[in-house]
């Protein structure tokens, strides 16, 4: 099964790190824009659990035959690469016979 990315859901998380780092800056003496900033916050992080729930309910299998399907274990080339090993070029010895 394909791993399906959700706009929605990616840029609902944005806006909450947003919030939150928008409401570390806010200067002491301003309670009013400290107060909007958490009641927004609170708002999109209610949302962000509702769009997290939707979108982990749409990724699981609806039978026994999918799930079946997608525990099958997956080819080795099918996962993430091996790192790739750093070398230094060795330089080819070139005879000295003069």
């Amino acid at each position: 099964m394909a791993k399906t990315i959700d706009l929605e859901l990616t840029r609902a998380e944005v806006e909450v790190l947003e919030l939150e780092a928008r409401l570390r800056v806010v200067p002491m003496n301003d309670t009013q824009l400290s107060d909007a900033l958490k009641l927004a916050l609170l708002a999109k992080r209610e949302r962000l659990d509702k769009l997290r729930t939707l979108h982990a309910a749409a990724n699981r299998p609806k039978d026994a035959a999918e799930a079946a399907q997608a525990k099958k274990p997956s080819p080795p080339h099918a996962g993430r690469r091996a790192p790739l090993k750093r070398s230094v070029p060795q330089r080819s010895k070139a005879s000295s016979g003069k």
